[in-house]
């Protein structure tokens, strides 16, 4: 046998040996993984950083997409999904108590920024007295999108009122006379011709085509706005779990983050 067919055969054997490893590595209790996600980046960092590594662990992984915040949770509670991606820690606590729900937040991914998104205008200070602002209707999304208007000072809402909880009742200034229309949040970018300006969070932004260099303005999320991996209580601690939450924190990730996901806001400690 000549040294080239030698070393070919060898490689062959050392690749075949590597896959059967990866492929005993899965839990043997579950092979199987569904996870689902909403439309757009968080869907995308599942297909592209996560996938890859389960796989090569051996699990079989199938992505499931979701267009709204409020199936995900309820898929995830029926068991429908093993774990899904869609949420920040703020919006999970608050849902899962509003729906008696046993879910927990297992790993800190990604996260794109909220912005201020317009077609007719092209700074916030081109807003005129009166002007239409769409913004997401859901609770801990429209406090978020509040505190952004806070930020660009555009508003001021009451100082004693928690500011995850903020909603259109507690703005106390409203210099322009702003009007906000609360719209379901996957539903916003489509908004953008009938409204001055609309506040999209980030991944339907990236979803329907917006680019954050176009924003008006966007934010930098903290900690409690960055999204997580939520599971079932109890789930956190299998085997699959916490190859899961370990895809999150690998050199693989930040890897693909850096190169398919620039000005992203990355999980702390990567």
């Amino acid at each position: 046998m000549s040294n080239l067919r030698r070393h070919l055969l060898l490689a062959a054997v050392a690749s075949l040996s590597a896959f059967a490893l990866n492929a005993q590595a899965a839990d043997p209790a579950k092979s199987s993984l569904t996870l689902g996600a909403t439309a757009g980046y968080n869907y995308d960092v599942l297909k592209k950083a996560i996938v890859p590594q389960l796989e090569q662990q051996g699990y079989k992984v199938k992505l499931v997409e979701f267009n709204d915040y409020v199936q995900p949770n309820l898929a995830l509670a029926q068991g429908a999904l093993d774990a899904n991606l869609f949420q920040h820690i703020t919006y999970l606590n608050r849902f899962k108590t509003d729906q008696k729900l046993d879910l927990i937040d297992l790993a800190q991914s990604t996260t794109a920024p909220m912005g201020i998104y317009s077609d007719s205008r092209k700074s916030l200070a081109d807003l005129k007295e009166g002007d239409r602002v769409s913004l997401p209707n859901d609770p801990s999304n429209l406090a978020r999108a509040l505190q952004l208007l806070v930020q660009q000072n555009l508003i001021t809402v009451k100082a004693d009122v928690d500011p995850l909880r903020v909603s259109e009742r507690d703005v106390q200034n409203n210099p322009k006379k702003l009007k906000f229309v609360p719209i379901e949040a996957a539903q916003l970018p489509r908004t953008l011709g009938d409204v001055a300006v609309a506040i999209v969070p980030g991944n339907f932004a990236t979803s329907a085509g917006l680019k954050f260099t176009s924003a008006l303005a966007l934010e930098k999320p903290p900690a409690q706005y960055q999204q997580v991996v939520a599971v079932k209580k109890g789930d956190e601690t299998k085997p699959w779990a916490k190859d899961l939450a370990a895809a999150f924190k690998s050199p693989f990730f930040k890897q693909v983050l850096t190169k398919e996901f620039p000005g992203y806001t990355y999980p702390a400690g990567l």
